[in-house]
Order: C-alpha cells, then sequence, then structure tokens
C-alpha cells in the first residue's frame, strides 16, 4: 500500500461518525447493514449518514449493494488488512509486531509484542 492510499483510509476514518459507522459494519460482518438500521442504531440522520457512507465508500472502506428498495452496506474488509498490514510491516519493527498468514485459519493475524512497558515516573 502506498502511504497515499493510506493516508486518504485514514482521513476517512479520523471523523468520529465515519470511525463508528465502519465499526458497526465490521461487527455487522460480511451480510452488511441496511442505511436505515445503521441510522438507527447510531441515532444519526439519515441525510448526515448518506454523507459519511458516501465518503467511506469513496476512500474504499464501504461497498454498497441494491437490495429491493434497500441499500445494504458492508465494511470492506480487504481494504481494511492492507491498511493494518501497511501499519504492521512498514510503520513497526519485527520485535514490536509481525503479520503472518495462517493457511489453515485462511486470513492473517498480527502479532504484537509485549517489548515495551510504560515507564513508571516518579
Amino acid at each position: 500500500m502506498e502511504i497515499k492510499t493510506a493516508t486518504s483510509l485514514f482521513a476517512a476514518l479520523s471523523q468520529d461518525t465515519r470511525l463508528r459507522t465502519f465499526r458497526l459494519l465490521v461487527e455487522a460482518g460480511p451480510s452488511g447493514m441496511p442505511a436505515g438500521a445503521i441510522s438507527e442504531t447510531l441515532d444519526i440522520p439519515h441525510n448526515t449518514l448518506s454523507f459519511h457512507l458516501n465518503h467511506l465508500q469513496h476512500a474504499g472502506l464501504v461497498a454498497s449493494r441494491k437490495d429491493g428498495r434497500s441499500i445494504i452496506y458492508c465494511a470492506n474488509y480487504e481494504a481494511m488488512r492492507e491498511l493494518l498490514a501497511f501499519l504492521v510491516e512498514d510503520c513497526c519493527s519485527a520485535d514490536i509486531a509481525s503479520i503472518r498468514d495462517d493457511k489453515a485459519a485462511g486470513c492473517s493475524i498480527i502479532e504484537l509484542a509485549n517489548c515495551c512497558p510504560p515507564q513508571r515516573t516518579s
């Protein structure tokens, strides 16, 4: 992932409503949620939510599909995985964090070392 792409994804997630929406969609799983259910769950007016969903979709973090009269939104797990891999692979040394593919589970695993305990100040 290029820094410009990562910056765009971070920018999309750096707003409270968008981050809450994305987290809810991650929790909802691959089947996603209708826009109305997202609006109701997060107590966000429909027009405000629409603006933020469009922003997330433009960044590539969210996808949508029509289901009858509803629009179903779901998190783009591949974009999220790539962003997390970017952080681990390009921003952390191997003694702090690493990412590995678990072929048996069909997923990537991020391992964080407990190497840097907070220092106490007197």
